[in-house]
């Protein structure tokens, strides 16, 4: 296989490049309190946190938004499972708004039309005004639209669509951005547990946001969700920009052993994209780049539309009353949470001992995450209104996709980290 078509990092790429990377963890410097690329880690954490919440909570305040008795088409789905798993307490909101399901549909997909735009122009961004920049002011974006949802819903229909269309512009660039700067800061054996555990955010986002929710959709209206979550998202924006830099050798706060690491294990990156122009024909040629697109359109088509439908499914199927279609919705997410984090210790320790190689590690990871969630995900089909094997199947379904992180979630840094955002 010719070098320059080679899929990803092995065995020997992980040993010392002209005696450039640290082969165990053992030879990662030690810090007092917290490590600068620990404290992004979790900065970005939080990021995520509220990238997701920000995102799915209009899952569970349409509920909250739409007037049932007015709705149409519903009839056939609601009368298919009539006693709840649990005692209900058939409080439910009418809502203030005659929306079919035709137009919650297109409510809860206009996010998705603008977050599409944004995935290739992110990266390209990234590389002008900074990743740190485009990552918060991506939020920051989102968050003020999130504020301005209940005007845009009281405005009109249209009004709606077009205001979550632009918070999926803001969101596109988070990942290409987050992706571009990991590529500066994630040394080579420890990129599955950091990018892992802060792109772990995701999940304790959606588990924080739904069943949170629900309880002020009933305390307060359905209003005081998009306020309080755009309002913890204005907090993280100022931490965000505060505390981090896009650069190890610009972080005031770094010790020079944790930087002396860094830049001997990753090198310079950012001058790597200043001084060589991004290769598209051969990224576009590159069987490594369509594999990772590939696994990443059938992961996020089972993600987004489960992230997307949950709530809905368990309030118009399954029957759950708001509050607790939060917390059920949430449970899958949470068990999510824990196998993301494990697998990416696993992978990196694993790759660490050396009892398999980086290609061998991410290809399994990635089949685990794709085959074992499909499974299960057809198996809430056949279950009918079991309404314990349809929460189990659901969440070993979202669980097991967490394996997919530490694959095709972190390759794009193994097979080319001066162009990951790309």
């Amino acid at each position: 296989m010719d070098k320059d078509h080679e899929p990803l990092l092995n065995d020997k790429d992980c040993e010392a490049k002209s005696g450039t990377l640290y082969s165990t963890a053992a030879d990662t410097p030690k810090c007092n309190f917290i490590s600068a690329r620990h404290a992004l880690a979790l900065l970005t954490f939080f990021g995520f946190v509220n990238v997701y919440a920000l995102r799915v909570n209009l899952s569970v305040a349409l509920i909250a938004m739409v007037n049932n008795t007015a709705g149409e088409g519903l009839d056939n789905i609601t009368k298919e499972c009539k006693e709840p798993l649990l005692n209900e307490s058939h409080d439910d909101i009418t809502g203030e708004f005659n929306w079919d399901s035709e137009s919650q549909g297109i409510i809860l997909s206009s996010f998705f039309y603008g977050y599409i735009f944004t995935q290739i122009p992110g990266g390209m961004l990234a590389e002008r005004i900074g990743a740190k920049k485009l990552f918060g002011f991506g939020i920051l974006c989102t968050t003020l639209l999130t504020m301005l949802t209940p005007l845009a819903a009281r405005t009109s229909f249209t009004a709606l669509v077009v205001c979550r269309v632009l918070e999926g512009l803001g969101e596109g660039v988070t990942f290409p951005a987050a992706h571009a700067l990991w590529a500066n800061w994630a040394p080579p054996l420890e990129r599955s547990k950091l990018i892992s555990f802060s792109y772990g955010g995701s999940q304790i986002g959606t588990v924080i946001a739904l069943p949170i929710s629900g309880l002020l959709c009933q305390a307060w209206g359905w209003p005081s969700v998009f306020y309080l979550f755009g309002a913890f998202g204005l907090l993280w924006f100022v931490l965000w920009m505060s505390l981090v830099t896009d650069l190890p050798k610009d972080h005031p706060r770094i010790s020079s052993e944790e930087l002396h690491y860094l830049q001997k294990t990753i090198g310079d990156v950012s001058k790597m994209r200043k001084t060589a122009k991004a290769p598209w024909g051969r990224i576009l040629m590159s069987l490594p780049v369509l594999g990772i697109a590939t696994a990443h359109v059938c992961n996020n088509w089972g993600f987004y539309t489960l992230l997307t439908c949950l709530p809905t499914y368990m309030k118009q199927v399954l029957n759950f009353d708001l509050s607790q279609d939060g917390f059920v919705s949430a449970l899958p997410y949470l068990v999510s949470w824990f196998v993301v984090v494990l697998a990416g210790q696993l992978a990196d320790h694993v790759r660490n001992k050396r009892y398999l190689s980086t290609v061998a590690v991410r290809k399994i990871w990635q089949s685990i995450g794709q085959f074992i969630p499909a499974c299960f995900l057809v198996a809430v089909g056949y279950v009918g209104c079991n309404k314990t094997l349809a929460i189990a199947c659901l969440t070993m379904s979202v669980a097991f996709g967490g394996f997919s992180q530490s694959g095709y979630g972190v390759n794009h840094l193994d097979i080319a980290p001066a162009y990951a955002g790309l």
